[in-house]
């Protein structure tokens, strides 16, 4: 941008002010332009706020929309697990028609539901898959009902994790025939790395590529690569075998219909610790994703609402010095 339009945006211009010199080099620099927007839009995972929601219930799950947009986001990714009270009393129809309500109230989009705890997906036994699939089902058509692009699905299989051919077979089964079922609903059925097998990149991208389905695709986690933890536990005790994260997201942007940008921590200087939010960004920009990009803190140390702020800020400094 030369200097002229510089301060024809900046409004100098029609005061009469004129910049030259070191003074408006620095105001290039440093001035957030029209202009100047992210390669990606914003939305907030549920998730950043589970703590508010499930431990000091300080925020009912039925406001997230309003939460989110008095944090500044015009979209959300809600999580099925945060409803189950509102599941028991109202049920999953009237709970639907009460989020759409909502989220149209306060003028937020609704892009996806990640489901988690309605059975496995790649399990060993044919019925075990069946009921997964008639249970994720129900979710499908509640994203389709609140005007969602996608619903978040895991790939575990208990036991078939063990063989990779045996866990490729069950998973193209049964994640195949919940997206056969999602494409009437014009519904994507999307796969976050999110432990096991399904945080082996290489592998996941195999069982999506096989299935061959255009809304059968991916959520690259940015954080989410623990392939294998001591003692085989699923979640909690230590990693032992982690897949590289900026390869892992790199093989799974192909398939993205969304990416969560996970965050632990941050340093003195706004940087996330353990991931570099600017190498990371520039994988997803390079892969030409232009959709939403759901900021999910999941650290300690700063309360929920800080960490969602210090999220946003360094994916906009990332995203600005690309």
């Amino acid at each position: 941008m030369n200097r002229r339009l510089f301060l024809k945006n900046t409004g100098l211009a029609g005061a009469g002010i004129t910049v030259a010199g070191p003074v408006a080099s620095w105001l290039m620099e440093n001035t957030l332009l029209p202009d100047n927007k992210p390669f990606f839009k914003l939305s907030l995972a549920q998730w950043s706020l589970h703590k508010a929601i499930l431990e000091t219930n300080t925020l009912s799950a039925l406001d997230f929309a309003k939460k989110a947009r008095s944090l500044g986001f015009e979209a959300v990714e809600y999580v099925n697990q945060l409803y189950g009270p509102e599941l028991e009393n109202m049920g999953l129809d009237k709970l639907v028609k009460e989020l759409k309500k909502r989220s149209k109230d306060n003028g937020v989009r609704n892009v996806l539901i990640m489901i988690d705890g309605e059975g496995e997906l790649a399990a060993l036994s044919k019925t075990e898959r069946d009921n997964a699939i008639a249970k994720h089902s129900k979710w499908v058509d509640a994203a389709a009902e609140l005007g969602c692009g996608s619903i978040r699905v895991n790939l575990f299989g208990t036991g078939a994790e063990n063989d990779f051919d045996v866990w490729k077979g069950t998973s193209v089964d049964g994640l195949g025939r919940l997206a056969a079922y999602a494409k009437k609903s014009n519904i994507n059925v999307i796969v976050e790395n999110h432990g096991g097998l399904s945080s082996d990149a290489e592998k996941l991208t195999d069982v999506i590529k096989t299935i061959g389905l255009k809304n059968c695709g991916t959520l690259p986690d940015f954080g989410n690569f623990c392939v294998k933890r001591q003692g085989g536990e699923r979640w909690g005790a230590p990693c032992i075998d982690e897949y590289d994260k900026y390869k892992g997201v790199l093989e799974l942007m192909p398939f993205a219909y969304g990416v969560s940008a996970k965050t632990y921590d941050f340093d003195a200087n706004g940087n996330e610790t353990t991931i570099d939010y600017k190498r990371m960004l520039k994988i997803v920009k390079d892969a030409g994703y232009k959709g939403y990009i759901g900021i999910e803190y999941e650290g300690s140390r700063l309360g929920e609402e800080e960490g969602i702020k210090a999220t946003k800020e360094l994916l906009m400094k990332a995203a600005s010095e690309l």
